[in-house]
């Protein structure tokens, strides 16, 4: 919102959420039923194709956001090195209603002018004709039309909306109140109205000029520097009628210069070109990828993950991974998605953060939940794994910590299979169990417990829980004989507080992999499931409590946190994620993989005293 929102600020089909696209539904049949059933020398193109358009143009704008993120998330040619967080995601979620508005736009203007029915495909005069006028009109009145939003009164009540962004991104470039958008698709149509009035209108016209200024803007919109020095060489002209993303990026944060829509030649006219324009252009062109000190890897999880990817989709990245019933019109392209990304598919930075002067990556392997569950991608998945920690050591990474089933006991020993295969690296590898048995530890409840249930399968993390509430004097309770000699081995025999259950009413389920539906309805009402698995149980009980995995919420100091890993909360991190970054920040020297387990203790004092804390045991409703 502006800071002082002056009227039509909202969209007019804000209350319709997600189903605000059945506003363009009578539009779309009409059109498909009219060009399918009329005649051949009835049908109208342009009325036909105005659905195509409208998706492609989101399809475009998505292309942008993902291309934007992913050099920001490697750092490179970066214009501003800022944090984006989640209420510039909130608020820019709305990205695809300009894009709503100006397709209903064509349709009632298709309907109502008869210049606007039956163009041809190509007309050069109408081509002619919309380049010399966005030449001089558009860009001409953009530019006083820019300067005046920024008058205290318009900006207070309009502009600041699109202000408030000052790391930018591609669909920054259309985040603006509802009135604020009404005027630019009056001012974009004057080339379009004027070729119908002249009858020189054409498809090209029509959509060549609307996915121009959707490509300017959101090339200009991008934090990094794409337009290539050698560019402005050859044709030096150029530089008064193509702006680049460092000109506007500086209008963001200087504010009161680089007015001009896409031609700065406006702002050298008038004075108001910012002097450092082509400085920060040549520096932000001369800025190197990031090179991090930690790295966590991890991998896709579903097909559906994809969206979930901070280089997916903004709006479903900012949310914990829950699956929204428009993906499943997505199915077509999810599945040739993962088909690509299992033949092709490399490594790729995922996510960027800086924390106490270190810089953090998330690194993310191309592969599913399901690819790892097959026996015969065990060896492709290592080689994957493997290579990447090589490249992290060859980058000069400190730390990286495995995520997920990247560290998965059958698959690579918990990740000591890579410090056995190469005993010269520098890196350190860590597996987190440490720091996820202690979360676990102390997520329990102090008063009156005395005996938990641990259920579910037996791991390395489920060992240590065990032995550190033993030793507590809590009983640690479990449900088989098996489970009861497993974790007999690791815990010293004489340890008197490890016993079989005799019932199942314990207040505190601790719960691993492979818990059944069958031993939840075991539970007593009110029980609380506290998982020390990688995966969250599924939930079947209403009258129980699930808490989340292993986690711990970041403090305020970790910037650029702006995307949910996985089904975890807003700013919050998984323990596996954080173990990494508290074995950098302390400077341990030392491999957590294998049978390798670090000071619980230790590693839990250590996460609290650089700000972690621990998430509040949700209540039962």
């Amino acid at each position: 919102m502006a800071s002082k929102p002056g009227i039509l600020t909202d969209w007019p089909w804000k209350p319709l959420g997600s189903f605000k696209y059945v506003l363009v539904a009578p539009w779309v049949v009409h059109s498909i039923y009219s060009f399918t059933v009329g005649g051949k020398n009835d049908r109208d193109l342009l009325n036909y194709l105005i659905f195509p358009f409208m998706l492609w143009r989101m399809l475009h704008n998505q292309i942008w956001i993902t291309l934007s993120r992913h050099r920001t998330a490697k750092g490179n040619n970066i214009i501003v090195d800022k944090a984006l967080e989640f209420d510039q995601v909130d608020r820019e979620s709305n990205w695809d209603d300009p894009i709503l508005l100006s397709t209903l736009v064509y349709y009632i203007i298709n309907v109502t002018h008869a210049g606007a029915s039956k163009v041809p495909v190509w007309r050069t005069d109408g081509i002619l004709i919309t380049l010399l006028l966005h030449t001089g009109p558009v860009e001409f009145l953009y530019y006083w039309f820019h300067r005046a939003l920024h008058h205290y009164y318009l900006y207070s009540r309009y502009h600041s909306h699109h202000h408030a962004s000052i790391v930018t991104q591609p669909i920054t470039s259309v985040i603006h109140p509802f009135a604020e958008v009404a005027a630019y698709i009056l001012l974009f149509a004057i080339p379009v109205y004027t070729t119908m009035l002249t009858g020189t209108a054409s498809l090209a016209a029509a959509f060549g000029y609307v996915a121009y200024i959707d490509f300017m803007n959101n090339m200009g919109h991008c934090n990094s520097e794409l337009i290539p020095k050698w560019l402005f060489s050859i044709f030096p002209p150029l530089k008064y009628f193509m702006y680049t993303p460092s000109f506007h990026s500086l209008h963001h944060t200087q504010f009161r210069t680089n007015y001009s829509l896409f031609m700065p030649i406006y702002d050298y006219i008038y004075g108001t070109l910012d002097k450092s324009s082509d400085l920060v252009y040549e520096t932000s062109l001369k800025r190197p990828e990031d090179s991090p000190d930690i790295v966590h890897l991890t991998h896709l999880t579903t097909f559906e993950s994809v969206y979930h990817l901070r280089l997916g989709f903004a709006s479903l990245a900012s949310q914990p991974n829950e699956s929204q019933w428009y993906l499943w019109a997505m199915w077509p392209i999810t599945c040739c998605s993962a088909i690509l990304t299992w033949i092709y598919g490399n490594t790729f930075i995922s996510d960027r953060h800086s924390f106490k002067k270190l810089k953090l990556q998330s690194w993310t392997v191309p592969r599913y939940n399901v690819q790892y569950l097959l026996k015969w991608q065990k060896d492709a998945i290592n080689n994957f794994i493997e290579e990447t920690i090589l490249e992290a050591d060859n980058r000069g990474v400190k730390v990286l910590s495995l995520g997920l089933l990247n560290q998965d006991e059958k698959l690579n020993g918990n990740g000591e299979l890579y410090i056995q295969k190469n005993p010269k690296l520098k890196i350190k590898v860590v597996d987190g169990s440490s720091l996820a048995a202690a979360v676990v530890i102390n997520s329990i409840p102090t008063k009156g417990i005395t005996q938990v249930l641990l259920t579910g399968k037996i791991s390395k993390v489920a060992h240590a829980i065990a032995l550190a509430l033993c030793q507590r004097g809590i009983q640690v309770a479990v449900l088989s004989e098996d489970e009861y000699k497993k974790l007999k081995l690791r815990i010293n025999k004489s340890e008197d507080n490890l016993v079989l259950a005799k019932s199942c009413d314990q207040k505190i389920w601790l719960v691993g992999e492979e818990l059944t539906a069958k031993e939840q309805m075991k539970a007593s009402k009110g029980t609380l499931f506290l998982p020390f698995s990688r995966f969250p149980p599924k939930k079947i009980r209403k009258d129980c409590i699930y808490h989340t995995t292993p986690a711990m919420i970041a403090p305020p100091s970790l910037q650029n946190m702006h995307s949910c890993e996985n089904w975890l909360p807003r700013r919050v991190m998984s323990a596996w994620h954080v173990a990494g970054i508290i074995h950098g920040l302390e400077e341990w020297n030392v491999n957590e993989c294998g049978h390798t387990m670090f000071c619980v203790d230790e590693v839990w004092q250590a996460s609290l005293f650089h700000g972690f804390r621990l998430l509040p045991i949700p209540r039962l409703i």
